[in-house]
């Protein structure tokens, strides 16, 4: 076993780790936090096994871009900061149902294998990458940026409750507004007005 084979076996430890976290935390920004975490592993991982265009678009786009954005959807709609009594649901099923799909998934990948040998492709350059992402991919591309924008405008919307209003004010008037005096009705002996 070589260096490289810990130093992967290590950051894949931490990313396993954090994204048990991420989906284990009762703390919704924590949660944005350790997902930060796994996917900075993750382009560990792509760092160790030589691809370094990989690796930093990973941490281009889903560190610096989709967590940025997750946080601040958090933000912009007002979502509880502390501990939450929705993401306090029992874990067990959702453990048993992620230890079987693994362990089904283990014993499809021995079973198909057979621990045989397979010849690597040559390594690809940053060249051929950028040939296959921006002729082959770059509609998919586009239409996840058009859908993340789309939820930027409509966390907007959630969270401003005077977008859309008559006048432009919120539910309950202008801030700071007095609500008027109700007028006073007396009531008979059988208490009616």
């Amino acid at each position: 076993m070589t260096g490289a084979d810990v130093l992967l076996l290590a950051l894949g430890a931490v990313a396993v780790g954090a994204g048990a976290l991420v989906v284990g935390t009762r703390h919704l920004v924590r949660a944005g936090l350790w997902l930060v975490v796994c996917l900075g592993a993750l382009a560990g991982d792509y760092l160790v096994l030589s691809a370094e265009l990989v690796a930093w678009v990973q941490v281009l786009i889903y560190v610096g871009a989709v967590v940025v954005l997750l946080l601040f959807a958090v933000m912009l709609t007002r979502a509880p900061i502390g501990p939450s009594d929705d993401l306090d649901r029992p874990g067990w099923p959702a453990a048993l149902i992620g230890a079987g799909s693994g362990l089904g998934l283990a014993v499809l990948l021995v079973d198909a294998f057979r621990w045989s040998r397979v010849d690597l492709p040559a390594a690809g350059t940053a060249e051929r990458l950028g040939e296959q992402v921006f002729r082959s991919w770059v509609l998919p591309f586009e239409v996840l940026s058009v859908l993340l924008l789309a939820a930027l405008v409509g966390a907007v919307v959630l969270s401003r409750p005077d977008i859309g209003r008559p006048g432009g004010t919120p539910p309950g008037g202008p801030a700071g507004a007095v609500e008027p005096p109700r007028p006073v009705v007396a009531a008979d002996e059988g208490g009616r007005a």
